[in-house]
């Protein structure tokens, strides 16, 4: 029963990228948002990899 639960976990972990020092960090839901090289707080989210399209009018 503890299986699923750690898959929950692992899939919301997301990489943010430290802005200070640029180390990639991944984080979960709960993790304080703290760089884990610097101690430096402003975090950004990684771009996603996926196409992103939109329809200009």
């Amino acid at each position: 029963m503890s299986e699923p639960s750690t898959k929950d976990s692992v899939k919301t972990a997301m990489t943010y990228i430290c802005g200070e020092c640029h180390h990639e960090n991944e984080m979960r839901a709960r993790d304080p948002i703290r760089c884990r090289e610097c101690g430096y707080r402003i975090m950004y989210k990684k771009r996603t990899k996926r196409l992103v399209v939109f329809d200009a009018r």
